[in-house]
């Protein structure tokens, strides 16, 4: 009888072992989640986004940094202790808001939003290395840039990298800002700041954290653009690299692209999207991966009360001047086509009305947030609207090129936005003008693109010389306007860019602007999104 009893034992017990070790090995399961913000360009409110549905554009209101907040709030519940907050840059610049409060407002409003990670992106720097510094120190909280070293001591301006532990699970996230800072911004604003490349440094600390840190998962989190990304997650560099964790070009990727060695990931801009990337991990492995571009529904994510107190708070010194209404356009205003968008023909349409001379340009800029009129009524227009559309608010300078300078100035142009080397593209799109019709085949070599330029109706002359006008941009030289150099007879004109846009709406609204076909990519077509060749990405 004893005999049968102890066998008993032995069974329950052996249950209790059998049992204790499945739970222990479920226990080894952890899965954490990445939430990523970028290019917010400082827009704190909702605000209408635009969409490409069935090759229709569509509009609904989406994001407000209350609105994220309430995401991620969502999110850290829906995984306590395991969710991990970043945010890739460019996010205290790009409205009136930040610009006149030199981007400060948002230290107040990082800190209150929790995030774990941030580094600066090619627009941080605007305001000046001082200020910038200011700004992303006061976020008291990480913040992190491989590249980007102090010019007289030659020290990082912040750490390279970041880890964190999650249940024994250690993430490590290395920071890669845009090092063309310098040239596709004024050189002004990086005064003082120095920039590595993609190069054997970034390969270095990847090695370093690698062998040092040996984390579990390895992030790169790279201001760069879509195609320098893709690029970096097909070059060996990548090998140990977990995800790309992308940003720049305001690319909406719906799912991961993968590379040769590593995936690449990037989510949308103005904070209308959150990335979520899900990693589980069994006994320190990856043993699966989600990802899902998030878009921030006012809906289904309202604001959270207390930080939406904050930014009213925040907004109020500036508020009266920003939301005066300066214009009215009665078609929807927005700027998401590759090559020609209707609100950059309205502001190069008014620099020419300004200025009188036969050409205006402006940069391609990827940011400002759409105006739609509603109902058939005209849709008004603000000071803010105005800063949207143009980040910085720089006197206008006229002068003199002749038509090969304009021919060689082109071809450049073009091929910053589709070069076939990654490592030559630019971040912006195709640069926008007034009083030129530009048909170009984009798949083409640089010097091979143009196919017609006409001005005043007639085929541009390479020796006849034409009057420009363009943005001043501090610290570029004298006789250089929106890149093109050696221009002639150079003048800085008395009134800024917003004066002459203000200006123009107040003697034209409502305005209309159209895309009317002034610059066509032949091989693209007259609707065309920002394309990856290879990857079956499309813009939606």
């Amino acid at each position: 009888m004893r005999s049968i009893i102890l066998s008993a034992f032995s069974l329950s017990f052996i249950i209790v072992i059998l049992a204790t070790s499945c739970s222990n090995k479920k226990d080894n399961r952890v899965t954490i989640t990445i939430l990523q913000t970028s290019d917010i360009h400082g827009q704190l409110d909702t605000h209408e986004e635009m969409f490409v549905e069935e090759d229709k554009v569509a509009f609904r209101q989406r994001g407000g940094m209350a609105n994220i907040k309430t995401l991620f709030d969502m999110e850290r519940a829906n995984n306590p202790g395991r969710t991990v907050i970043i945010d890739a840059g460019d996010l205290i610049q790009g409205s009136g808001y930040a610009m006149l409060s030199q981007g400060g407002i948002f230290s107040e409003i990082v800190q209150q939003m929790d995030y774990d990670l941030l580094m600066p992106g090619n627009w941080e720097v605007v305001y000046g290395k001082d200020a910038m510094m200011g700004v992303l120190t006061n976020y008291n909280t990480n913040v992190i840039a491989q590249n980007m070293y102090h010019d007289d001591t030659n020290e990082h301006l912040f750490p390279p990298y970041w880890t964190t532990t999650i249940e024994g699970i250690k993430l490590a996230f290395i920071g890669v800002n845009d090092p063309d800072i310098p040239f596709r911004q004024a050189p002004s604003y990086s005064k003082g700041i120095t920039f590595s490349g993609i190069d054997t440094k970034l390969e270095a600390i990847i090695n370093k954290v690698k062998t040092e840190e040996k984390p579990n998962a390895l992030f790169l989190v790279t201001h760069i653009g879509i195609f320098k990304q893709l690029d970096l997650a097909n070059n060996e560099v990548s090998k140990d690299v977990t995800y790309i964790l992308g940003a720049d070009t305001h690319e909406r990727l719906r799912e991961p692209i993968i590379g040769k060695y590593t995936k690449v990931v990037e989510p949308g801009a103005f904070g209308s999207f959150v990335g979520k990337l899900e990693l589980t991990f069994e006994d320190g492995k990856i043993i699966s991966d989600k990802y899902e571009l998030i878009e921030v529904d006012p809906q289904k994510y309202p604001q959270d009360k207390e930080l939406q107190k904050t930014i009213d708070r925040l907004k109020e010194p500036y508020k009266d001047n920003l939301e005066e209404v300066v214009g009215y356009t009665s078609t929807p205003l927005y700027r998401y086509l590759t090559v020609e968008n209707a609100m950059d023909n309205m502001i190069t349409d008014a620099m020419r009305w300004k200025t009188g001379v036969d050409i205006s340009l402006s940069n391609g800029f990827r940011f400002g947030n759409p105006i739609v009129p509603i109902n058939g009524e005209p849709a008004s227009i603000n000071r803010n609207d105005i800063w949207n559309m143009l980040p910085v608010d720089d006197y206008v300078k006229t002068g003199k090129v002749t038509g090969k300078q304009i021919i060689d100035w082109l071809e450049k142009e073009a091929n910053n936005v589709f070069a076939n080397n990654p490592s030559e593209r630019f971040g912006g799109w195709f640069v926008r003008f007034s009083g030129m019709e530009v048909q170009f085949d984009s798949s083409r070599e640089l010097g091979e693109r143009m196919e017609s330029i006409t001005i005043k109706g007639k085929p541009i002359d390479e020796n006849k010389t034409y009057t420009i006008s363009a943005c001043l941009r501090e610290g570029d030289p004298d006789d250089m306007l929106c890149r093109i150099r050696g221009v002639k007879d150079v003048t800085t004109q008395s009134y800024t860019m917003h004066d002459a846009l203000i200006e123009y709406l107040k003697e034209f609204s409502p305005v209309a602007p159209q895309i009317d076909g002034r610059a066509l990519a032949t091989d693209l077509g007259n609707f065309a999104f920002s394309t990856i060749p290879g990857t079956g990405y499309e813009f939606k």
